[in-house]
């Protein structure tokens, strides 16, 4: 007998709402067409459904203008544009970059295959055993060698929510930019960036209720504007002769080929649909859920939960002492649970809690606590088994 699905591995992609799912295929089904280049009558109407969306992302995030928000394929390609990019023209020998411990591997390795063209140094705040970053040590790293600060908002392994405001304030002090990985932000978290005052800001559409394969990247109109192409190719160019070519306006320049059009329109319908709902309703809801399987998992024997910041997502990271976090995540499987286990692509950081990997549940909108009762009572079948 199947049993049914509980599905909390929302911290990886979240399911998608029935409107989310018919815009997307509405695009397909009436409006199939490239945008920009036509003048034919269904080209303009896909045109002003994609651009449309531009304009619901840039009021949701706050942002100045709509000219501040590109299209990408996710956050990992909104921070590989940031670090090839700004970080080509303005990091040299003997910078520094900054990160933290929590990272995910998309907000490493763009950054040290950076610092390896540029033989510059990337330096890392630790956390502490609550899973939290040591501002302090902050402090310590942050000098006149600094050039890029680049820091989760919130973790995708432990849940934590990082004071970015203060982070931000501290850099600017210094005149170094910060950029932001909201990924596991955005759909938990109100993000107002002139607010933040971050100078760019990543998430991916797939966490927050929308289709894969599209992404944002904000940037400040200053930095956008000094940044050279990521790509080349069409709708990026101004004009193109074989000596020479001028690149669009913003966000264009940074918009090579044809871009995911039903994604960018299905991400538009995401928000429009989360925001009737109110992000600050989801978030009450979700912080409800955490709050009793943390209480509930508690007391199971031999669980160590990893990540007890005390400002956290739905997100409950926890590792048993003589059970593989695969071996849970595959018995979870058989009782209709869905969780994720592994690293989380943040090895630093399960190297730093001394764990090869952990299970993690994740919460969504749509959630129950029945459900999570599952999950619990899944957790004392896993213990009588393995004892």
């Amino acid at each position: 007998m199947v049993k049914p699905l509980v599905y909390l591995d929302n911290a990886a992609t979240t399911q998608k709402p029935q409107y989310v799912i018919d815009k997307t295929n509405n695009y397909y089904e009436k409006m199939n067409a490239n945008i920009h280049r036509g003048v034919h009558a269904l080209s303009q109407e896909a045109t002003e459904a994609f651009e449309s969306s531009r304009i619901i992302i840039k009021n949701f995030i706050n942002a100045l203008g709509k000219n501040e928000i590109i299209f990408t394929r996710g956050t990992t390609e909104s921070i590989n544009l940031v670090a090839s990019s700004y970080g080509r023209k303005n990091i040299k020998e003997g910078d520094e970059i900054i990160i933290s411990t929590m990272e995910h591997h998309s907000n490493i390795v763009p950054w040290q295959m950076l610092c390896a063209e540029k033989n510059a140094k990337l330096r890392v705040i630790p956390v502490n055993d609550e899973g939290e970053i040591i501002f302090e040590e902050f402090e310590k790293l942050i000098n006149e060698k600094t050039k890029f600060v680049s820091i989760v908002y919130a973790s995708n392994s432990l849940g934590t929510v990082n004071p970015v405001k203060k982070i931000i304030d501290l850099a600017h002090s210094y005149n170094i930019p910060v950029m932001l990985d909201a990924a596991q932000a955005v759909n938990h978290l109100k993000i107002d960036v002139q607010q933040l005052d971050c100078d760019f800001l990543a998430f991916s559409g797939h966490k927050l209720y929308g289709p894969t394969g599209i992404g944002i990247l904000y940037g400040k109109v200053n930095h956008l504007e000094a940044m050279p192409p990521y790509q080349g190719g069409g709708d990026m160019i101004s004009k193109v002769t074989f000596e020479e070519t001028t690149y669009n306006e913003l966000p264009h320049k940074f918009e090579a080929g044809t871009p995911d059009i039903a994604g960018a329109i299905g991400l538009g319908a995401a928000i429009e649909y989360i925001e009737k709902i109110g992000l600050e309703n989801i978030a009450y809801h979700e912080n409800l859920l955490l709050e009793y399987a943390t209480k509930a998992v508690s007391d199971l024997q031999g669980l160590r939960i990893i990540g007890t910041a005390k400002e956290k997502i739905g997100v409950l990271s926890f590792h048993f002492e003589n059970v593989h976090p695969h071996d849970v995540g595959t018995f979870l499987d058989f009782e209709g649970v869905a969780i994720r286990t592994g690293h989380h692509c943040t090895q630093p950081l399960m190297r730093r809690f001394n764990v090869p990997a952990t299970s993690r549940a994740s919460f969504g909108m749509y959630n129950t606590i029945e459900e999570v009762d599952v999950l619990v009572n899944g957790l004392k079948k896993i213990l009588e088994v393995f004892g």
